[in-house]
């Protein structure tokens, strides 16, 4: 799986490689799609809420969104999965306030944002997505407390 860190925030450096080979890790892991990439983007608060805002309407701080590539297959028989956007700002809050790392609270909200782009969808499934994302946490990112 390809993977693309695309940084759009200045408040914190992040090393792009690591997030990228979990990223990868947890295609390997979570439910097998024939996806060929996903772009990963470090935004700031202000960016996120206006995406949550303009595409769910819901004007107000979230810490992911997903978006779909919409694109089926490539000749290839592969297909872009999508994008994940993250508040940096808001995952630094959330891992601190969870007592973990940055580095942390990113890998988890990759785990959520790439089952989100499976389809998965926590609003409406009676907790499956929540516990899928609950086994990939426990075997991929150790260092969560819970």
């Amino acid at each position: 799986m390809n993977v693309a860190i695309v940084a759009r925030q200045r408040a914190r450096r992040l090393p792009a490689a690591p997030l990228e080979a979990f990223a990868r890790l947890v295609a390997r892991k979570a439910p097998p799609t024939k996806a060929a990439a996903v772009s990963i983007v470090l935004a700031g608060d202000a960016s996120v809420r206006r995406l949550n805002r303009d595409f769910r309407g819901k004007d107000a701080k979230t810490d992911v969104l997903s978006f779909s590539s919409g694109v089926e297959v490539l000749p290839d028989g592969t297909r872009p999965l999508g994008e994940i956007v993250i508040s940096v700002a808001q995952a630094a809050r959330q891992a601190e306030a969870a007592g973990h790392s940055l580095a942390v609270e990113l890998r988890l909200l990759v785990i959520h944002g790439y089952l989100h782009l499976l389809g998965y969808d926590h609003e409406v499934d009676h907790g499956t997505m929540m516990r899928l994302q609950t086994r990939l946490a426990r075997r991929l990112v150790p260092a969560a407390r819970r």
